[in-house]
């Protein structure tokens, strides 16, 4: 019985690669034909470096990030060497290497937003005397989100402020604004702020965690090294909830302007005592492959011009299977242009002795329910958003009710947009039937070989449905916007669009199951 059921296995899986190559080989072809027939027409796209094609530089995130790479490098490379050396010679624990890095890290953030770097400290002294004054208060909580909230709105209405605006006299320091909108940034600070806040909190409470049942259940804590979750969890000593700590955490050069994002605890335990999770030689290879990414990026961003079909807005007058080919690319671009960002940050920042948590654990094309999506999209922001409001608003007892909120405040975090407001609703309406069938589902038990056949192919047939409704979440997000998803529903709808809608679900059902085996194989090595 095994044995026929593994042989068929076998035969499904070989026609499951079979279907996925031949999806690809099309997929690249015409993608080729498709930025071939229409540069002429599209935006962003300059002078290459292979082979004498334009390269699509469109994205103006990618395109900044990208223009300042050999700047960056060199600058992160002097301030880690800088850090490195004093912390070996001068054995500077937590409390030394905060004054170095804070030293480094304003030296830094005054070159990015010049005069407005005043802005930063004066909302996170302000930020600070309240965690002090009401920190072990009952109602803490409420008037920390309250104020850090309401700075984060202020910040985006108002635009960053400008000094005339506050009193004339300081005019003159509107000259001085930098190089990098520093309420841009000050997003991430935000989210700083609040883990100091909760961490000193909950500093006086008993720990949630079990930490002897952890170390013993978790593999990396059982072989001596300490995961994230532990160093997060760990109380550390009052005398480290100071000033200097606390300014050090919100501007560390490394994580400053992307992230990842490191809770407060887990930050000053690794201040104190390097991390040890990657070796010298772990931490280079970690770059190596980073290298590697990055010329992936430029060949894809040479061959094939997705985003900039998205921001000209051609991809309106293609057919529904080349507007498939084309959404389908922006997404593998974003998670990719993410991939090198945060991982780029990541790198000095383990350099430098700090780990924080990997961002893009896993590939884009290698989820299937919304879950396991958003706990490997920007995954330290969904490990901060599970500490500081999802377990607090009452975790699972309020599944239902919590998402609505967290998504609600991911978009404003992101941007005081209706399109965000829009791709957080929609991923909410999503989401919602995802975790009410799952949690059905737990309860169910399969007692035949018909039953986990009838049971895989239902969740392959979910799996399809849900890949479906991030594309569109993401798609209305983050290219075409509330007001382009009517014209994307109609055009599939359409006779010619069914086809394609057909073609579609087909290939995220193989999709699907094909990820099926992928975490079939990775059981049973483990």
């Amino acid at each position: 019985m095994n044995s026929s059921k593994s042989s068929s296995q076998r035969k499904e899986l070989i026609f499951l690669i079979l279907y996925a190559i031949l999806f690809y080989v099309v997929v690249i072809r015409r993608s080729l034909q498709l930025s071939h027939d229409h540069y002429s027409k599209l935006y962003g796209l300059r002078a290459g470096w292979i082979g004498g094609r334009l390269n699509d530089v469109s994205d103006a995130q990618w395109r900044n990030f990208r223009g300042n790479l050999p700047i960056l490098t060199i600058v992160f490379g002097i301030f880690t060497l800088v850090a490195n050396t004093l912390r070996a010679y001068c054995h500077l624990k937590a409390r030394g290497m905060s004054i170095v890095w804070l030293f480094i890290s304003l030296a830094y953030l005054s070159y990015l937003h010049g005069a407005c770097i005043i802005f930063i400290l004066v909302i996170a002294s302000v930020n600070f005397l309240l965690i002090k004054i009401f920190g072990q208060k009952k109602y803490f909580m409420f008037v920390l989100w309250v104020f850090n909230i309401s700075v984060l709105i202020c910040n985006r209405v108002y635009e960053g402020y400008r000094f005339s605006s506050i009193w004339r006299e300081l005019s003159y320091l509107d000259n001085f604004r930098g190089t990098f909108r520093w309420h841009i940034c000050f997003n991430f600070v935000t989210l700083r702020m609040i883990s100091f806040a909760c961490d000193y909190h909950w500093a006086h409470c008993h720990s949630r965690l079990d930490k002897k049942k952890h170390i013993q259940n978790c593999a990396k804590c059982s072989s001596g090294q300490t995961c994230y979750l532990l160093l997060q969890e760990r109380n550390i000593q009052n005398g480290n909830y100071s000033f200097i700590l606390y300014l050090c955490f919100l501007v560390y050069a490394p994580l400053y302007i992307a992230g990842p994002i490191v809770s407060f605890n887990a930050f000053a335990s690794q201040l104190d005592a390097s991390q040890r999770s990657y070796s010298p030689r772990g931490v280079a290879v970690y770059g190596l492959r980073w290298i590697l990414s990055l010329l992936l990026m430029e060949l894809m961003t040479h061959l094939f011009y997705y985003n900039a079909f998205a921001i000209s807005g051609s991809w309106k007058l293609l057919s529904p299977m080349d507007v498939f080919i084309i959404g389908y690319g922006v997404l593998n671009f974003m998670w990719l242009k993410f991939f090198l960002i945060w991982r780029y940050f990541r790198f000095w920042s383990l350099v430098s002795g700090i780990e924080a948590p990997e961002n893009m654990p896993k590939c884009i094309n290698n989820c299937y329910n919304l879950e396991s999506f958003w706990k490997n999209w920007h995954a330290s922001f969904n490990k901060w958003l599970v500490r500081y409001m999802y377990i607090p608003l009452g975790g699972s007892q309020r599944k239902l009710l919590n998402v609505w909120v967290i998504f609600t405040f991911v978009a404003i975090w992101h941007d005081l947009e209706w399109k965000l407001l829009s791709w957080a609703w929609l991923t909410c309406i999503f989401f919602v039937p995802e975790m009410i069938v799952k949690s059905a589902s737990n309860g169910f038990q399969v007692r035949s070989a018909f039953g986990e056949f009838v049971f895989r192919e239902l969740s392959a047939v979910a799996g399809a449905i849900t890949i479906t409704c991030l594309m569109v979440a993401n798609l209305v997000g983050y290219v075409i916007g509330p007001s382009g998803m009517n014209w994307l529903i109609s055009r599939f709808l359409q006779t010619e669009g069914l086809p394609t809608l057909a073609f579609m679900f087909l290939t995220f059902y193989v999709g699907t199951k094909l990820m099926f085996h992928i975490q079939d194989t990775k059981q049973r090595r483990d």
